[in-house]
C-alpha cells in the first residue's frame, strides 16, 4: 500500500513537474492512464488517482471520449508576491494593459480602512483591462492610496506593469491579501471583456502592501473564466483532533 501511494505521488510529481514547466503547454492532450502507467511503473488506479489529483488542482481537465489534456487556463500561485505582468512573464505569455478611466473621489469606509485613511480622504481609483496574447481577459480595479497616487498619475495609459513602475519610483510592493470567489459579469464587466452580462466570472480581491508596510491598493480582479486558474499551498501538519 505504501509503495502505491509512493508511486502515485512520484507520478503526481512527473506529471505536474511537465505542466507547469511548460513542458506539456495548454491544450496538450496527455498519454493514456495504461500509457502513463507504463511509463511510471505502476497501476492504472495510481495514474487514475494522480489525474484526479492534477484536476483538482486546475491543472488538467477530462474530455469525455478523447482522454486527459492540460487544463486552458494558466495557473497562478501565491506562494509569492508577483503581479499579473510578472506571471506572464514567467510562463513565456504576452501581456499587455490600457487603463480606461482614472477617477478621484472619496474613500468610502471600507477602503479607508484598508488604506488607512480617514474617510474623507481623496483617493485615485482606476479600471484597467489586461490582456494575454492581445486577448482582453481580466478587468482591475484599483484605489490607491494617497501617498502613492502622484506616481501613479504619471503612468502612461498603456503602462505594462504598475507594479514594475512602481519599483522603479521606490516603493517595492512586498506582499499582500488575496481572497477568490465566483461573481456574475457585470454590465461594465460585458461591455469591457466583450462576455455577457451576468456570465459567470472568477474575482480576486486583494489588498498590497510596500516594504515599508504602507498599503499601496486595495480593489478587485474579474477574469474571463478558462483564462486562470489559482492555487495555494499549505505549509505544515494539520492539527489532529485529541483523543480521549
Amino acid at each position: 500500500m505504501v509503495r502505491a501511494e509512493t508511486r502515485g505521488l512520484d507520478a503526481l510529481g512527473a506529471l505536474r513537474a511537465r505542466i507547469v514547466s511548460g513542458e506539456l503547454p495548454a491544450g496538450a492532450r496527455l498519454p493514456s492512464e495504461l500509457e502513463l502507467a507504463a511509463m511510471q511503473g505502476s497501476s492504472r488506479g495510481v495514474v487514475r488517482s494522480a489525474l484526479a489529483a492534477l484536476a483538482r488542482q486546475g491543472l488538467i481537465e477530462s474530455r469525455r471520449g478523447a482522454g486527459w489534456f492540460v487544463q486552458s487556463a494558466q495557473t497562478q500561485g501565491f506562494d509569492r508576491m508577483r503581479s499579473f505582468t510578472q506571471w506572464a512573464q514567467g510562463r513565456g505569455r504576452a501581456s499587455g494593459g490600457r487603463i480606461v478611466s482614472r477617477e478621484v473621489r472619496r474613500a468610502t469606509p471600507r477602503e479607508a480602512r484598508l488604506l488607512g485613511i480617514g474617510t474623507g480622504v481623496d483617493v485615485l481609483c482606476t479600471v484597467r483591462v489586461r490582456t494575454l496574447e492581445e486577448r482582453d481577459v481580466m478587468v482591475e480595479r484599483s484605489t490607491w492610496a494617497p501617498w502613492v497616487v502622484a506616481h501613479v498619475e504619471r503612468m502612461p495609459n498603456d503602462v505594462l506593469s504598475t507594479t514594475s513602475s512602481l519599483a522603479r519610483a521606490g516603493i517595492v510592493i512586498t506582499h499582500g491579501n488575496h481572497r477568490i470567489e465566483a461573481v456574475s459579469a457585470s454590465s461594465d464587466d460585458a461591455r469591457l471583456l466583450g462576455v455577457r452580462r451576468s456570465s459567470p466570472m472568477l474575482q480576486v480581491r486583494r489588498e498590497t502592501y510596500a516594504a515599508n508596510g504602507r498599503p499601496v491598493e486595495c480593489g478587485e480582479d474579474r477574469y474571463v473564466p478558462h483564462t486562470i486558474s489559482f492555487e495555494a499551498q499549505a505549509a505544515g501538519a494539520a492539527e489532529l483532533p485529541e483523543t480521549g
